[in-house]
């Protein structure tokens, strides 16, 4: 299978799943909106709960819920990997701007990640999952445009160019590991006793 076919697989597949995880968002944000009694199906326990994560001031961070900018991006995503199954050549400003748009996706998730394991004190399932996507989603559009020299002939050609290609999925590891053992280390002491 080509890189750019396993690459559609992935932005189809991922954009779905985070589609998924920001639409089931919006809605138990919606139904917490409506009724302040109501429990998200996501809450689980103090750590695991997006009921306190919904009613955070981070969790509006452009003055509406932020799934509503899943819900709007993630279709983008899978649209683009069906193009490309369907054989569909993509021009240069459109990977310019879906650059733009995942690069932008990576940097509000990194955001959210700190301000959900350090600010606010819990975590939220679905915004979890939609981290978990978004991740791969950037890395491999960006190790795409870097390979068919989108971001530049100069850094197409180069050796950290190469290294990354050489060594994606190693390097795909290290931002999962590093969340993983953010969030074990902030919330030891609520999972030490569930030992």
């Amino acid at each position: 299978m080509s890189t750019d076919r396993r690459l559609a697989w992935g932005l189809a597949s991922g954009g779905l799943i985070g589609l998924l995880a920001a639409a089931v968002l919006l809605i138990e944000r919606v139904r917490l909106g409506d009724d302040s009694t109501y429990v998200p199906t996501c809450s689980i326990n103090p750590v695991l709960s997006c009921g306190s994560v919904m009613e955070t001031t981070q969790a509006a961070l452009l003055g509406f819920p932020n799934p509503i900018i899943g819900v709007a991006a993630f279709p983008v995503v899978v649209t683009t990997g069906v193009v490309i199954l369907a054989g569909g050549q993509l021009a240069r400003w459109y990977w310019v701007g879906l650059q733009l748009g995942v690069t932008a996706a990576v940097g509000l998730v990194a955001w959210l990640a700190f301000q959900s394991i350090y600010r606010i004190g819990a975590l939220c399932p679905y915004c979890m999952v939609v981290w978990a996507v978004v991740i791969p989603i950037f890395w491999y559009v960006t190790l795409r445009n870097l390979a068919h020299g989108v971001l530049g002939q100069r850094l197409r050609g180069s050796r950290a160019a190469a290294l990354a290609g050489e060594w994606h999925a190693l390097l795909l590891l290290v931002p999962y590991l590093l969340l993983i053992g953010l969030i074990a280390q902030r919330f030891w002491s609520y999972w030490s006793t569930l030992l």
